[in-house]
C-alpha cells in the first residue's frame, strides 16, 4: 500500500482532506508532540483536535504496518511460487490485517495437521480431482486404489478418501471468501450463551442461564461473564445457525448439477465446518468481542480521568486534610495556599478509644493556629464519623469554615511511593495520605499525577483489562489535561512536569534540579540552559509552562514564543503593549476592544494563521488564565446527612464520582455512594450516561430507594419538574 493511498484511505475515514493527513503524519514523522500540533500547527492540521490527532496516528501506523505485511505475505507466497497476479492483486487490495492473514492462510506453514499427513501419503492429486467436481465418467473406487500403500498405512480405499477429505475441509476452512462470510454471520446471528456450575449464590447468578446475540451485548456484560468464566463460576459457548453456514460452503462447492463424489466433498465441508472453521470463528468473535469490551472499558476510564483530573482547584486556600481511621486514628495535616505543608496531629476521636472532646479542641487549634479555611475529609472508612466531627468543630468556631468530602482513592497508593518519600521525607507514610488529600482539594490535576491513574477508582472493570493499553490511553489523558491547563514552570513538581509536551521523566528531574540550583527561570528561552532540553524540545513545552513571576507578562499565557512579535503586534494595532497586560484597567479596556476585532481581516493584516491569531486574541483577553476555573466548584458543606437521615423523595445536591455504562455513582454526602441507574438518568432513552453527566458534575437528584442492611442508595434524576411539583431541597416530595 503507497502513502498516497494511506492518506486517501485515512482522509475517508475521518472525512478530511488527504492533505491534512498527509502534512499531519510528516509533522508525527518529525517528532512533533499531539498536544503541541492541537495548539500551535493548527493551520498545518487544519485545526484537527487531539482525538482527531490520534485517531490519525493510530490509523496511520496501523496501515503503514499493513503495508509492510503485505509485502512480507507477497514475498513468502512468491518464494513458494504460488503467487498469482490475482492472489498479489487481492492482498494489495485489502485495508484491513485480517484480510491479509485470511488470504495468506493457505500457504502459511502448518503444524503436522490431519491434512499435512495425507499430504506426506500422496493424497493431494486425489483430493484436487474429487475438489474439481471434473470426476464424469471416472471410477472413483478405481482411482483411489491408485494410491493404496500398506507402508503409508493406505491399506484400503476408505483411508484414500478420508485423506482426501481431511485436505478438502483443510481448504474450505481456509478458503477467505468463506472465512469472511462465515464470519458476518457469526456476528449477524451469534448467539452467546451463559451457564452457571455452581447452584450457590454469587455476584453472577444472573448469568447463570443466560443468552444474548453477539451483535447486542454491551461491552459491560461481555467484561462481567468473562470474568464469571475465568473464576471458574460460568461456562460460556456460542450457538449459530449451523445449517446456514454449511448451507453457505455448499452452495460454493457443491453447486450445479450432481457429480460423482459430491457426497465426500459434502462430508469434507461438514468436517472442515465443524472442526476448523467453527472453532476458529469462535475465538475470533471471542476476540473480537474482548477487543470492543476492552477499548470501550478503557474509553469509559479515560472520560472519567480525564473529568477528574480537570476538577477545579480551590486555589489560595489554607486547607486542613483529614484522612479518617478507627483504631489508628485520623491523620490530620494543614497545607498553606502554596500547598506546603504546616502542621500535622493525629487525632482518635473514634472506636475504640473514642476521645472526642480532645479530638475536637485539637482541630479548634489547627484552625485558628494556621487560619484554616477549608476542611477536607477523606472518603474512606470512618469518613461519616469525621464528617459529624467536622460539623461540631464549625458550629463552634463559626466565621466561614466549611468542609467538603474529597474521594481519597489512590492516597494510600502516594503515600507509599518514591515520590512521596522524597516530597515529604520523615513524614510517617500514613501522615501523607492527609497532605495528598488536602493537596488534591487545592489542585487536583497537580495532585492526582502523581498517582498510578489505575489507582483512582473512575473506571469500569480496569483490572480486567490489558494493563499496558490502559497504561498507555490514561498516560495520553494526563498529558492532554496537563497541556490544557498549563503549568507553572517555577513551582511544578517532577511529576507534573513529565507530562509536559517535550519533556520527559529524566528532563523533568533536570530541569527541577537546575531550578533549585540556579533559582527561578525569569524568562522562557532560560529552558535551554537545562542539560537535556534542546532546540525541539522547547518548541515542544513553552507554550505549556508559564512563569507568572516573569517580568514578560506574555510569558503567563498559552501563547507560545514563536508567537510573541505576533501578539505584540495585536496588542500595538489597539494601542497597547504587552506590559498593559498587568494594570487591570487597560486589561479592561483592551478586552473591550479585543471582542469588536474582526480575526479575519487582521489575519491578513498581519499575515498570519486565523486559528493562531483567534487562540492569541483569547489569550490576551484572559491572561493568566486556568481553564478549568470555567467549572463548577466542589460542593461545601457545613452539615452532615447521615444514611439513616435518608428518606425516599428526599432531593440532594450531589458530585458525580464515577461514570459507567449501567449509570453514575453519586456522593451525596452520606459514606456511601448512590447509584443513578441509567433508566433514572432521564424520562428519555439513554444510551450513554457520559453524554449526560461527568465525573466532578454537581448534579440534583431524588432519593429513590434506601437499603440500609446492603447500605445500598438508588437515586433518580428524574425529579419532579414545574410542571408537576417542586419539592424543597432536602424535603420528601410527597411533604
Amino acid at each position: 500500500m503507497t502513502e498516497d493511498r494511506i492518506w486517501r484511505v485515512v482522509a475517508g475515514e475521518l472525512g478530511i482532506t488527504p492533505g491534512q493527513v498527509e502534512r499531519t503524519a510528516r509533522l508525527l514523522d518529525e517528532g512533533n508532540t499531539i498536544p503541541f500540533l492541537a495548539r500551535y500547527r493548527k493551520e498545518v492540521t487544519g485545526n484537527l483536535d487531539e482525538e482527531q490527532l490520534r485517531s490519525l496516528d493510530q490509523r496511520v501506523n496501523y496501515l503503514r504496518n499493513l503495508s509492510r505485511r503485505q509485502e512480507e505475505v507477497l514475498r513468502l507466497i512468491d518464494e513458494q511460487g504460488k503467487l498469482t497476479p490475482e492472489l498479489e492483486e487481492e492482498i494489495r487490495a485489502a485495508t484491513l490485517l485480517q484480510e491479509v492473514e485470511d488470504l495468506y492462510l493457505p500457504f502459511r506453514p502448518k503444524r503436522q495437521t490431519r491434512a499435512a499427513k495425507a499430504r506426506a501419503k500422496g493424497l493431494e492429486p486425489f483430493a484436487r480431482l474429487l475438489f474439481s467436481r471434473q470426476t464424469g465418467g471416472i471410477d472413483l473406487q478405481a482411482e483411489a486404489g491408485k494410491y493404496l500403500d500398506p507402508e503409508k498405512e493406505l491399506a484400503g480405499t476408505e483411508e484414500v478418501f478420508q485423506g482426501a477429505r481431511d485436505i478438502i475441509a483443510e481448504w474450505v476452512a481456509e478458503d477467505a471468501e468463506i472465512r469472511g462470510a462465515v464470519r458476518r454471520l457469526f456476528w449477524e446471528k451469534g448467539i452467546l450463551i451463559s451457564e452457571g456450575l455452581t447452584e450457590e449464590s454469587t455476584v453472577y447468578e444472573t448469568y447463570y442461564n443466560y443468552r444474548e446475540a453477539v451483535a447486542r451485548i454491551p461491552p459491560h456484560r461481555f467484561l462481567a461473564i468473562n470474568r464469571g468464566e475465568r473464576e471458574k463460576i460460568l461456562k460460556v459457548t456460542f450457538e449459530v445457525p449451523e445449517e446456514e453456514a454449511i448451507a453457505l460452503i455448499e452452495e460454493k462447492y457443491l453447486g450445479g448439477p450432481a457429480f460423482p463424489g459430491r457426497e465426500e466433498v459434502a462430508a469434507a465441508i461438514e468436517d472442515g465446518y465443524k472442526r476448523l472453521l467453527r472453532p476458529a470463528m469462535e475465538r475470533e468473535i471471542r476476540n473480537g468481542l474482548w477487543e470492543t469490551a476492552e477499548e470501550h472499558a478503557v474509553e469509559v476510564f479515560a472520560a472519567n480521568l480525564r473529568k477528574l483530573l480537570l476538577q477545579p482547584p480551590v486555589s489560595g486556600k489554607t486547607v486542613m486534610g483529614i484522612d479518617p481511621g478507627y483504631r489508628t486514628g485520623s491523620k490530620v495535616a494543614v497545607v498553606d495556599r502554596t500547598g506546603r505543608l504546616l502542621a500535622t496531629a493525629t487525632i482518635y476521636p473514634h472506636a475504640p478509644q473514642n476521645r472526642w472532646e480532645e479530638a475536637c479542641a485539637a482541630l479548634r487549634q489547627l484552625v485558628k493556629e494556621h487560619g484554616v479555611d477549608v476542611i477536607a475529609v477523606g472518603n474512606g472508612t470512618a469518613s461519616r464519623e469525621t464528617e459529624q466531627l467536622v460539623t461540631a468543630v464549625i458550629a463552634e468556631a463559626g466565621g466561614g469554615l466549611q468542609y467538603t468530602v474529597v474521594n481519597e482513592a489512590g492516597a494510600s497508593v502516594y503515600s507509599a511511593s518514591p515520590l512521596a518519600r522524597k516530597e515529604l521525607p520523615g513524614l510517617d507514610v500514613s501522615m501523607r495520605g492527609a497532605v495528598s488529600i488536602a493537596r488534591r482539594l487545592q489542585d487536583p490535576l497537580a495532585e492526582l499525577v502523581k498517582i498510578d491513574p489505575r489507582s483512582l477508582g473512575v473506571g469500569l472493570y480496569q483490572h480486567d483489562i490489558s494493563p499496558g493499553r490502559l497504561k498507555v490511553r490514561l498516560e495520553q489523558i494526563v498529558e492532554s489535561c496537563v497541556n490544557h491547563v498549563g503549568v507553572d514552570l517555577n513551582t511544578a513538581s517532577p511529576a507534573l512536569l513529565s507530562y509536559v509536551a517535550g519533556l520527559n521523566t529524566k528532563t523533568a528531574a533536570a530541569l527541577v534540579a537546575y531550578r533549585e540550583d540556579a533559582g527561578e527561570f525569569k524568562t522562557r528561552r532560560d529552558l535551554l540552559k537545562v542539560k537535556g532540553i534542546g532546540e525541539k524540545s522547547f518548541q515542544q513545552a513553552a507554550g505549556f509552562l508559564r512563569l507568572y513571576s516573569s517580568a514578560d507578562p506574555l510569558a503567563r499565557t498559552p501563547i507560545h514564543p514563536e508567537s510573541y512579535r505576533t501578539a505584540a503586534e495585536v496588542l500595538a494595532v489597539l494601542g497597547y503593549s504587552p506590559q498593559d497586560l498587568e494594570e487591570q484597567e487597560k486589561l479592561a479596556s483592551l478586552r473591550r476592544q479585543l471582542e469588536e476585532l474582526s480575526p479575519a481581516e487582521l489575519a491578513g493584516r498581519l499575515q498570519t494563521g486565523l486559528p493562531t491569531l483567534v487562540d492569541i486574541i483569547e489569550a490576551l483577553k484572559r491572561p493568566g488564565r486556568d481553564p478549568r476555573t470555567d467549572l463548577p466548584p466542589p460542593v461545601f458543606r457545613k452539615g452532615i446527612l447521615a444514611l439513616e437521615n435518608l428518606r425516599e423523595g428526599m432531593i440532594l445536591t450531589g458530585t458525580v464520582r464515577n461514570v459507567v455504562d449501567f449509570g453514575a455513582f453519586v456522593d451525596i454526602g452520606v459514606t456511601e455512594d448512590g447509584l443513578v441507574h441509567i433508566s433514572e438518568m432521564s424520562r428519555g432513552f439513554v444510551r450513554d450516561p457520559l453524554a449526560l453527566v461527568s465525573v466532578g458534575d454537581i448534579v440534583e437528584v431524588m432519593v429513590k430507594k434506601v437499603d440500609p442492611e446492603r447500605r445500598r442508595i438508588s437515586l433518580s434524576m428524574k425529579i419532579p419538574g414545574p410542571g408537576g411539583f417542586p419539592p424543597e431541597p432536602g424535603k420528601p416530595v410527597d411533604e
